[in-house]
């Protein structure tokens, strides 16, 4: 899997279990279930990503800065942040520099990063994408 696929899989996947309502006790069944339909795929749904990490980060030991590190980003979501999988996504984004875990390259991740979760359906402020 992608290291972008694995933040986005990890922020919605945060995102369905906070939402999840508890599953109801289960009760004896009167009438046989009726034949399943088949169901059209749903788009994606919409994540406040910003209102999530923060309240993420607000249960966190660790101050991490995930609104302009990408490594802070990538811990906060208990994801691998080394350099060989920031390379990986510099990589998968296009990074046209050198890939060398430079200010520059971080930056331009986290940025990159921002604006694919909006894409995907992440609802992102404007300073965050910009």
């Amino acid at each position: 899997m992608s290291i972008f696929g694995m933040i986005k899989d990890a922020i919605w996947g945060k995102a369905a279990a906070k939402a999840a309502p508890a599953a109801p006790a289960p009760t004896a069944p009167t009438a046989p279930p009726a034949a399943a339909t088949p169901v059209a795929a749903a788009p994606p749904e919409k994540v406040d990503v910003t209102a999530l990490l923060d309240d993420i980060q607000s249960h966190n030991d660790q101050k991490l800065n995930w609104r302009t590190s990408i490594v802070d980003l990538m811990k906060l979501m208990g994801l691998d942040s080394s350099l060989d999988n920031r390379k990986q996504l510099a990589e998968e984004l296009g990074y046209p520099g050198a890939k060398d875990g430079s200010a520059e390259m971080n930056i331009w991740l986290h940025k990159q990063v921002m604006i694919k979760l909006a894409e995907n359906g992440g609802t992102i402020p404007e300073e965050l994408t910009h």
